[in-house]
């Protein structure tokens, strides 16, 4: 099994900037996809951004092109999310998740072909 931890959240005004990171342990394939989802209270679970461990294609949501970059993180495995210009409308808490293999493009935004969760990252941006 794969576990995913999620570090970085905190609190910005607008504008600023935050740096989440998402690490796997155990044995991802690496043609797998990873990828961040964001969830506000009363809203449904929202997605954000989703790459390869290897580092094939990315995919982003309309709402954070521009201004959030998926890139690797430290080690194969670790992945992290730079967060510019937020907004308050980006305040939620981010999960990263993974899949254990790899599925076509055009579901990469689909929250349920994912298949491991982390628990969860605060980010709150106040205007």
């Amino acid at each position: 099994q794969v576990q995913l931890t999620e570090s970085g959240g905190g609190s910005v005004q607008t504008g600023g900037s935050l740096t989440l990171s998402c690490a796997a342990s155990g044995h991802p394939v690496d043609e797998s996809n990873v990828g961040w989802f964001r969830q506000a209270p009363g809203k449904e679970r929202e997605f954000v951004a989703a790459t390869e461990w290897n580092g094939g294609s990315t995919k982003y949501a309309d709402s954070v092109k521009g201004r959030f970059t998926l890139s690797r993180g430290s080690h194969r495995y670790s992945k992290i999310l730079q967060m510019n210009n937020l907004m308050p409308e980006d305040t939620a808490v981010y999960y990263c998740a993974a899949r254990s293999r790899s599925i076509i493009f055009g579901r990469w935004g689909d929250a349920d072909v994912y298949d491991w969760w982390g628990q969860g990252t605060q980010v709150t941006v106040s205007s």
